[in-house]
């Protein structure tokens, strides 16, 4: 993927932040605003605000947004324990534990998403509504090139991008971004698949929202759709419980770039 997104200054501070210790770690969270509780999952190497600085000013201005560094990222200091999503998924479910969250709407974008497809298998009575953005819940759900593009990721191809210095803006000890940065592409080269049986297990609704040029294998993206109950017709009474919206023109990263636009889906989708 794209390792250039644009930095978004926020423009409200966080009514609360700090660390949650959970599952061996620390991880870092910040809170925003009043209402049902919306957890942020990031992508890959973002930090909150790269991820969701656009975004949080407006959605805090109706909920409690949480939002949450994972492993590694951000503020949260690198570890040498094992990433794996069933983990990174549990450190989410601790968080919420920590702050008295007991569910809550669930928004994950890119690796992030497939973190929270993992928390909607494994702690279904903890989600509300889900939002997946540009994610896949195997390796299968991205085209060939994009796998490709994976196993050809190397430490130095981040040098001085928009993500090493929100990185180096925020990070407990700069040294270890080489170390995160070689978790993080061992974890992106290794094949996984939360399986379609898991996935169909999911009753809570959910909205899929992918660029048209994102690098999602569309036909699988349909196939998911599916699972999740969302193939039915409204017009002849039965209203789907899932919903699916492909942007046109966008690519993985500037998809995120389409505050007004994600915004809407997600406000009407979350009412």
């Amino acid at each position: 993927m794209s390792t250039t997104p644009q930095s978004s200054a926020q423009h409200n501070k966080p009514s609360d932040s700090g660390y949650a210790p959970v599952n061996g770690i620390k991880v870092y969270y910040e809170v925003y605003g009043e209402g049902m509780p919306i957890v942020l999952l990031h992508g890959a190497y973002y930090t909150i605000d790269l991820n969701w600085g656009r975004l949080i000013p407006e959605l805090s201005k109706t909920r409690k947004v949480i939002a949450i560094e994972m492993q590694g990222h951000g503020h949260t200091p690198f570890s040498d324990r094992k990433l794996s999503r069933t983990t990174l998924a549990s450190d989410v479910e601790s968080v919420m534990d920590y702050l008295n969250i007991d569910s809550a709407d669930i928004v994950g974008y890119s690796f992030g998403g497939s973190v929270a497809y993992q928390f909607a298998i494994q702690s279904p009575e903890r989600l509300r509504k889900l939002v997946i953005i540009s994610a896949a819940y195997k390796s299968g759900g991205w085209l060939p090139e994009v796998t490709k593009g994976f196993e050809n990721l190397k430490p130095e191809l981040f040098d001085n991008t928009p993500l090493q210095a929100a990185y180096d803006a925020v990070a407990p000890d700069k040294t270890k971004w080489t170390k995160f940065l070689e978790q993080m592409i061992a974890s992106a080269t290794t094949s996984y698949d939360l399986g379609d049986s898991n996935i169909a297990t999911i009753t809570a609704p959910v909205l899929l929202i992918s660029g048209d040029n994102d690098g999602m294998d569309k036909i699988e993206l349909i196939k998911t759709y599916q699972l999740l109950g969302g193939v039915a017709t409204s017009d002849f009474g039965v209203t789907p419980k899932s919903q699916l919206a492909i942007i046109p023109g966008e690519g993985h990263v500037s998809l995120m770039m389409q505050t007004q636009t994600i915004l809407g889906y997600l406000n009407s989708f979350l009412k």
